[in-house]
């Protein structure tokens, strides 16, 4: 319908322009008018359908990375089409993907434990991109784990996590990932108070003297895509509750900004007569911004001034004070984001019990440290900036201001305001609200494409709204959550989409330009995608083998189209099994999946990818295992069966009883059937080699898993032929329909091929 919309309001457009109607084109503004009115939509509707509409076929401009909040995984979707791409499985396990099925996952969420527990959810975030420069360059996304302080490393190439790694010495985050302009380091800081450690023990009247809280920086290993651990720091903070941080960018690189709420260092206890946490940690007017110098601290820890907590340096707070590493500003109570600016000359924050943005001046706060210009120091040692001498501006732009993000018109900003509902567009170089929105309801994060960068793109931005009450049709209590697109391209912010979110709670996104990601189509034939390696478990067609070593039975598979190998896995109860699959299509888009019955075993494996699944055949019986994906035709077929012998009962060389009896009558059938298909198959290789292919890769991969089906057509129809030679003619007959399956999985394969040549302008070549 929405492509409808499309055609008749450009039509409608044109004649307000005052050019003629064709026929049709008063036909297709007729038929507009009917749907209009019996939805009852207005032209503003049809105008916000129209700038999110992208034609089928098409793709979208920008690409968004969402947190997915208590779900513990990566949400991806388009800009303007609002689609829905992926979820990538990050802290959760996820079986569509067989993401903590596989041997190769399993390890990585084994190695995020928290104090040896393996914890099987997260509560994401924050996600990051990767930058050169300040840029998005679209390698990698960070993205942290708030309740089990946990940083995740997922590559772009792939979409795949690869790294888990757990924080040494936090009990509690949010001001994570946040990358430096160069993705030198990933900053994580506290946010709730502890002992530093782990799970050390201290009675909560030592709260001041013994509670901290901390900004560590995960060194990244750019070359192994990695985060280095053994190159990473922390700096110790007061037991203020750290927040949200930035990094700095051009004039202000080298220098990272958390802010905080609860500086009052206030412990509740209700249960024991006392006021809430909320009453006791938004008792000041004012808390602290955190100016950290991380390139002054980075040299601390080469220098070795630093006390090792759990095996990982930190910078105390008095060689901080000392070396002058960390300085403090106040900044309206209870903030919820700190900004800084594209030009790294300002940082904005917002106080959510205040209805100003206060924009600070890099230069100023620079001249008074350098200075030594300080109002105190707090009960720690670190010094006190004063916040007067370090503000640009104050502007009002609401009650409840929580996050901002830049526009790509200079001095533009958009800050989210959750008690009022609604987004403010303002100056904040002159100081000066440009247009205020109202949205659906009680905005938390929101997001402008690449807003995070040196060179923020503009024209749309994101409402990450905490509540939908009235937006969709109800499905229960719980409702899903709300992410509005909003056409920023003007002087006037307009609401165009409404898009259900059914997952956690989404709390910030990142969008990228889709021309910077460069995702693979598939993976070298025996890809270990999580290790970025060939899997030592790598097995090409016609090397499958089943061989007990060390006490385990190891299979190594294959899977294609449409056919697992081998089909049948005979094993005794009690045998630890593993089983190697590689797929060895190299089509794009030709996944398979394995499901094993009774053993939790569900994978899923990717054009080139090698997986494994180990596990213990510990009951005796018959297990059906099948593809999960349709891969094609006979999709239904491909399947196998695992067969767990009794303890002590002695494998029986199998003999089957035949459902069907074949002729020589049958055979012969079979084999001119499959001559004539392969005069059609030959019709359309001649196609493509008479044309341009080799310039179009999705061509190429599909040319190059053509030619595979057909080296095992031949190898099938030689087989036909030596039972046709023995007068064998049931197996001769079984061969011939093998070889016939490969050329119909080859003629699929080929078929697909001319039609992107055709659809896409492929060339005749010239002899």
């Amino acid at each position: 319908m929405k492509s409808i919309l499309k055609k008749a309001l450009l039509l409608s457009t044109a004649a307000g322009l005052g050019l003629a109607l064709s026929g049709a084109g008063a036909n297709a503004q007729g038929q507009l008018e009917a749907i209009m009115k019996a939805r009852g939509l207005t032209e503003k509707d049809v105008l916000a359908a129209a700038k999110t509409y992208v034609p089928t076929g098409k793709r979208d401009e920008f690409i968004v990375f969402s947190s997915g909040g208590q779900s513990g995984q990566v949400m991806v979707y388009g800009i303007p089409s609002m689609r829905i791409l992926k979820f990538i499985a990050v802290f959760t396990p996820e079986p569509w993907q067989g993401y903590g099925f596989d041997d190769e996952s399993k390890a990585i969420l084994e190695s995020a434990k928290i104090n040896g527990k393996l914890i099987t959810f997260g509560d994401t975030h924050h996600p990051a991109i990767s930058e050169t420069k300040g840029e998005y360059d679209g390698e990698y996304l960070f993205i942290n784990d708030k309740a089990n302080p946990r940083v995740a490393v997922i590559d772009l190439k792939d979409f795949e996590t690869k790294q888990i790694v757990v924080n040494p010495i936090m009990m509690s985050e949010h001001g994570g990932s946040f990358v430096t302009p160069n993705t030198e380091y990933i900053i994580e800081a506290t946010q709730y108070p502890a002992p530093l450690g782990k799970s050390v023990y201290v009675p909560l009247s030592q709260f001041n003297e013994k509670f901290r809280g901390a900004v560590t920086y995960w060194k990244f290993d750019r070359e192994k895509g990695r985060i280095d651990p053994a190159k990473s720091f922390s700096v110790e903070l007061p037991p203020y509750s750290q927040d949200l941080s930035d990094a700095g960018k051009l004039v202000s690189d080298g220098w990272s900004f958390t802010n905080s709420f609860c500086s009052e260092r206030y412990i509740g206890g209700i249960e024991k007569g006392r006021p809430p946490f909320e009453a006791g940690c938004s008792q000041k007017d004012t808390d602290f911004l955190h100016v950290v110098n991380w390139k002054k601290a980075e040299a601390l820890v080469k220098a070795g001034k630093v006390k090792m907590i759990n095996g990982h340096p930190v910078v105390m707070m008095d060689t901080s004070a000392k070396e002058g590493v960390v300085y403090l500003i106040p900044e309206p109570k209870s903030p919820h984001g700190v900004d800084v600016s594209p030009d790294g000359k300002y940082i904005i924050v917002s106080g959510k019990l205040d209805t100003h943005a206060s924009v600070y001046s890099w230069e100023k706060i620079k001249k008074l440290i350098d200075a030594k210009d300080f109002a105190g120091k707090d009960p720690y040692g670190l010094p006190i900036l004063d916040m007067k001498k370090t503000l640009h501006t104050q502007v009002e732009v609401g009650l409840g201001p929580l996050h901002t993000q830049y526009d790509s018109k200079p001095c533009v900003v958009y800050t989210s305001i959750y008690v009022d509902s609604m987004v403010t567009k303002w100056d904040y170089c002159k100081g000066k609200v440009l247009d205020q929105l109202h949205i659906h309801y009680n905005i938390g994060h929101l997001m402008t494409m690449e807003g995070d960068s040196v060179t923020p793109q503009g024209k749309y931005l994101v409402s990450l709204n905490k509540l939908a009450i009235d937006r969709f049709n109800p499905v229960g209590p719980l409702h899903p959550q709300n992410h509005q697109l909003i056409d920023i391209s003007g002087d006037k912010m307009e609401l165009l989409y409404d898009m259900p979110v059914p997952l956690g709670e989404p709390h910030y996104a990142v969008a990228i330009r889709a021309s910077k990601l460069k995702p693979l189509v598939r993976y070298r034939l025996g890809w270990d995608s999580r290790n970025d390696r060939i899997s030592p478990f790598k097995t090409r067609p016609g090397r499958e083998k089943i061989v007990k070593k060390d006490g385990v039975v190891h299979v190594y598979a294959t899977v294609i189209r449409s056919h697992i190998t081998p089909e049948i896995i005979e094993v005794e109860e009690g045998d630890t099994v593993s089983i190697h699959i590689t797929n060895v299509e190299r089509a794009e888009d030709e996944t398979h999946g394995f499901a094993l019955s009774g053993h939790n075993v569900n994978l899923s494996i990717e054009p080139g990818k090698t997986v494994s699944a180990t596990f213990k055949a510990d009951k005796a019986g018959i297990y059906p295992y099948y593809c999960t994906e349709f891969c094609s035709a006979l999709h239904l077929e491909m399947e196998g069966i695992l067969v767990v012998r009794p303890k002590g009962v002695k494998a029986e060389e199998a003999g089957f009883s035949e459902g069907v009896k074949y002729t020589e009558e049958d055979y012969k059938k079979q084999y001119q059937q499959n001559l004539q298909v392969q005069k059609v198959i030959d019709s359309v290789v001649n196609f493509i080699v008479s044309r341009n292919y080799k310039d179009f890769p999705t061509v190429v991969g599909l040319v190059e898993d053509a030619t595979d089906q057909l080296k095992f057509a031949a190898d099938a129809k030689k087989k036909a032929e030596e039972f046709a030679a023995k007068k064998d003619w049931q197996n001769a007959t079984l061969w011939a329909q093998q070889w016939f399956q490969y050329q119909v999985k080859a003629a699929d394969i080929g078929l697909r091929a001319k039609t992107y040549l055709e659809q896409h302008g492929a060339k005749v070549i010239k002899k």
